[in-house]
């Protein structure tokens, strides 16, 4: 089978994948990630660039020999850097090495010696070394301003989202998700060592723009299907919104794997290539994010939002309604399956209920279908029998 079939599957309600379900495990897997993010982050902390922290950041450029130049740029720096400060060096585009530290001794007199120190122990003209002294309350500032933009984006998606939807709960449901996805990228970035830089920082804020829009484009398919299942009672709010949930699911795995695709071929080439820098530590901060923010948009956000609303009044009584009528439905189905089977023989093997639906007769291939036409078992674990003889030739009598 295809992919475009498995998705046209997916659509019809022919293939349904329980979601709402089971979504006490997803919360558990959710849980145990967000878990080891929370160790990194308090345990380990955050691997601060030198925007947040201050010191010297300094570029060589043009090292023909790049060997031991971690060794070489902290033999060279010696005698600047202050008691207790780190040297901490990488290459940059193959014939760049970047050097960074704490406080140098001296200020800018200081910065002069240590950028002569590392031409002469690299062997480049003074010229080709950049040196430049980075104050703290610039780091300060940036993440005092990216707090702002998070809180000012959280409260205005709250507000057109409960808006839009009509229920504060698909607010709360999806600015969950994106918290998860939030703390879960940071956690990462902690746990593994990754620096955080203002880049990264821009990163964060942007998934959490991805992340919004894939649960939203569930949730209008999602408000679309539950207005259905209310006016035709066929549908509980949770097969309605797993069938959501399974109808965009496709679209949802292309979405992410074009977003991911150049995301990675850029990391490819940071990590290969470049090196430590603006453009690595903003891609590395997106792919993580896009993929997190799938996963909460499918696992996390729709099985929350059917978990607070099926408490309510209308929910609940609407679902038992449903629930009565398949149970008549497929009794009526069983009561017919049971009178063919005990019919004489030369009778039809088959029978119809009062909706049409087909009943198997002693000659007929039984398959297990949803109650309702197009709605998924979620949750409720109750299909109907019904079948369609073997032969092709006797299609025509139905």
């Amino acid at each position: 089978m295809g992919f475009a079939q498995f998705g046209n599957d997916l659509h019809t309600g022919r293939r349904q994948f329980d979601f709402v379900g089971r979504r006490k495990l997803w919360y558990t897997v959710s849980a145990v990630l967000l878990a080891l993010s929370l160790l990194g982050l308090f345990g380990r902390g955050l691997n601060l660039g030198l925007e947040f922290t201050g010191g010297s950041d300094f570029r060589v450029a043009g090292v023909s020999d790049t060997t031991d130049y971690e060794a070489r740029a902290a033999r060279a720096l010696d005698a600047q850097v202050g008691a207790g400060e780190t040297v901490r060096s990488s290459v940059i585009g193959g014939e760049t090495v970047r050097v960074q530290t704490g406080s140098l001794e001296g200020g800018s007199t200081g910065l002069d010696k240590a950028r002569s120190a590392l031409a002469q122990e690299f062997d480049v003209p003074a010229k080709d070394v950049a040196g430049s002294l980075v104050g703290p309350s610039w780091g300060k500032e940036v993440s005092r301003k990216a707090v702002i933009a998070l809180g000012v984006f959280l409260g205005l998606v709250s507000l057109v989202l409960a808006l839009y939807f009509r229920t504060w709960k698909m607010a709360l449901a999806a600015l969950v998700a994106l918290l998860h996805d939030l703390v879960f990228t940071v956690g990462a970035f902690a746990l593994a060592g990754f620096e955080v830089s203002p880049a990264s920082v821009i990163g964060f804020l942007t998934i959490l723009g991805y992340s919004l829009y894939d649960t939203v484009v569930v949730f209008d398919k999602l408000r679309e299907n539950v207005d259905d299942a209310m006016k035709h009672k066929n549908r509980t709010y949770a097969q309605a919104a797993n069938t959501a949930v399974n109808q965009t699911l496709v679209r949802s795995i292309n979405t992410s794997v074009v977003a991911l695709l150049p995301v990675a071929a850029i990391l490819a080439v940071g990590f290969g290539k470049l090196g430590p820098g603006t453009l690595l530590d903003l891609s590395l901060a997106l792919f993580i994010g896009i993929a997190v923010g799938t996963f909460s948009s499918i696992f996390i956000a729709t099985p929350l939002l059917v978990q607070l609303r099926q408490g309510e009044p209308g929910i609940r009584a609407h679902d038992a309604e449903v629930r009565q009528r398949q149970r008549a439905r497929a009794q009526a189905i069983i009561a017919r399956k049971r009178e063919a089977a005990a019919a004489p023989a030369g009778a039809s093997p088959e029978a119809e209920d009062g909706d049409g639906d087909t009943v198997a007769g002693p000659d007929a291939a039984t398959t297990a279908v949803p109650v309702a036409a197009g709605a998924p078992s979620t949750g409720e674990g109750r299909t109907i029998a019904t079948g369609r003889p073997r032969h092709p030739a006797a299609w025509g009598s139905q």
